[in-house]
């Protein structure tokens, strides 16, 4: 019985012995990090939350090129001028405000002529000309040096483009504006400028009798301006950029012309007069003022009847 009670408590403390063998230890608990203790930090009120991000505006669409269509009257090659299809857009936008198809059948121009014009600038009038006259013509393209330094690359990269060989780059005095080769013209237009030559303190008479000079007997001197106040004489000349056109008509008559026509179709009768014509000023208002338009010619032959048009300016 001692014997039996014995064997059965060894046995029992060699099951035990073995359970313990081969029962795993318990893990060990993880320590805990700072970072994974610690609580978030607030955020920092003075800070500004990043903005959203959107999408970037759409690009806003260029604006439509004015609809312009010669009168029904103007010459072909004129109209087949203006409608050239490599004009560039940016000249092209102004032809609404400016009516160069109009303008150029007041002035008589023609193919084969030989033609100049007065403070071209950057030669939007002067590229009309050119393709006007076509190859058998020529036209002189005038600027003074400092109008030839701010305008004149933008002129010689004009009179480079294809088909527009026949104009003359000419850099002179205003009042010797021509080469000696430019002798029997047709016609000479100065086109928006008259009165800058006026605040330029350009000695007019002088420049008048110079164009007189090169234009052959009943040739055309025509003239395009922003229209000052009645009676302002040139006061307005450098301040809104504008001149009275009976100012305009008492210089270019003395010079030995008679005044041949009269356009309206450039008068804006509602024109106030009160604005600066200039075209980095005008903003919107740009082609919208009221000009004359005055065609004169060098006595020699019978010039055609003086027209003038019904329309009156203010």
């Amino acid at each position: 019985m001692k014997t039996f009670l014995f064997a059965s408590l060894f046995s029992l403390a060699g099951a035990i012995a073995g359970c313990s063998k081969s029962a795993p230890p318990p893990a060990a608990p993880t320590p805990s990090t700072p970072e994974a203790s610690a609580p978030a930090p607030a955020p920092d009120p003075t800070v500004a939350a990043a903005p959203p991000t959107s999408p970037p505006p759409p690009v806003p669409a260029a604006p439509a090129v004015p609809p312009y269509t010669p009168a029904a009257d103007v010459p072909d090659p004129i109209r087949t001028a203006v409608g050239a299809p490599d004009r560039a857009e940016k000249d092209r936008a102004l032809d609404a405000g400016r009516k160069p198809a109009e303008m150029l059948a007041f002035f008589q121009v023609a193919p084969g002529q030989k033609v100049a014009e007065l403070f071209a600038a950057t030669g939007y009038t002067t590229e009309l000309l050119a393709r006007v006259v076509g190859d058998s013509g020529k036209v002189y393209a005038q600027n003074t040096k400092p109008v030839m330094d701010r305008y004149g690359g933008a002129l010689k990269d004009r009179a480079s483009k294809p088909g527009l060989g026949n104009i003359v780059v000419v850099e002179q005095p205003a009042e010797t504006p021509f080469p000696p080769e430019a002798k029997g013209l047709d016609a000479v237009i100065c086109v928006l400028n008259y009165h800058d030559l006026v605040w330029l303190n350009t000695d007019l008479a002088k420049l008048n009798k110079a164009v007189f000079a090169a234009l052959k007997p009943g040739g055309v001197y025509g003239i395009v301006d922003h229209a000052a106040a009645k009676g302002s004489g040139t006061r307005d000349a450098k301040a809104l950029h504008r001149i009275d056109e009976d100012s305009v008509k008492h210089d270019i008559l003395a010079a030995g012309f008679k005044l041949d026509g009269e356009s309206d179709v450039l008068a804006n009768p509602s024109d106030p007069h009160d604005w600066s014509a200039a075209p980095g000023e005008a903003a919107d208002k740009r082609g919208t003022s009221d000009r004359f338009t005055l065609r004169f010619v060098k006595p020699g032959k019978a010039p055609g009847k003086p027209t003038r048009s019904s329309k009156k300016r203010a």
